[in-house]
């Protein structure tokens, strides 16, 4: 196998190991566990399901270290395209990396006020749940910040897979749409936030630009047109 398909299939594998584990942490066990508007529910269904919040706890740092190794892989695929593009794509990566584990640490909080302990006795129940859903609130506003760079990493990632040569253009142009799908996301939640559900429902379409270069990278690899032997003795006699 040539080596930039080669390269290609793992980044588009550790690509699929990040998207099997995001949905857990970020949409099944918030779907499962957190009432809007109600922190006693909210509690209530984080303590009597510590360990699957704990889990998506975890989920989330592993989330965050898959994206890196994400990074550094599509870095090793495409700096021979353009490095400037391909250090400012691996820049905003860890960038949204490290903004993700400092959320993390928000629902880390929620936890610990609604078990309570010895040093929160002086919050009565009622102050520990709406604290502890402050902080649930406080991860979800983390995650509207985040998706500025969800979308600004995918601009130079466009722009190298659309210069490549061995991947489709009509990808890089799509995720280049990606990405401005995600700042537009997070710029509505910060200011019209009543319309972001909505927005997000109608945006998915331009958010699968991902999902696209994922199969690609896995299924297709790279389009690398390698030299006939008999062309390449010629070139070496």
């Amino acid at each position: 196998m040539h080596p930039t398909s080669k390269a290609a299939r793992i980044a588009g594998a550790v690509y699929l190991s990040m998207v099997l584990v995001a949905p857990f942490s970020m949409l099944y066990v918030p779907g499962k566990l957190i009432v809007r508007g109600n922190a006693a529910a909210t509690a209530d269904n984080i303590l009597a399901h510590e360990t699957m919040f704990r889990l998506s706890i975890f989920g989330d740092l592993i989330g965050h270290v898959i994206f890196i190794c994400l990074g550094i892989a599509l870095y090793r695929l495409l700096s021979d395209v353009n490095k400037t593009w391909a250090g400012l794509m691996v820049a905003f990566v860890l960038v949204s990396a490290a903004v993700g584990f400092l959320n993390t640490l928000n629902n880390i909080a929620a936890l610990v006020f609604f078990r309570g302990g010895e040093f929160l006795e002086v919050f009565d129940k009622v102050q520990r749940e709406a604290l502890g859903m402050f902080f649930i609130r406080l991860h979800t506003h983390g995650i509207f910040i985040d998706e500025i760079f969800w979308g600004l990493w995918l601009l130079p990632f466009g722009l190298l897979v659309f210069r490549s040569g061995f991947l489709p253009r009509f990808i890089g142009v799509w995720l280049i749409v990606n990405c401005f799908g995600y700042v537009a996301l997070s710029t509505i939640a910060m200011f019209f936030h009543d319309y972001y559900e909505a927005a997000f429902r109608y945006s998915q379409p331009l958010l699968f630009g991902e999902l696209a270069i994922m199969l690609w990278l896995l299924i297709k690899g790279a389009k690398v047109t390698s030299l006939a032997p008999a062309t390449v003795q010629m070139k070496t006699a």
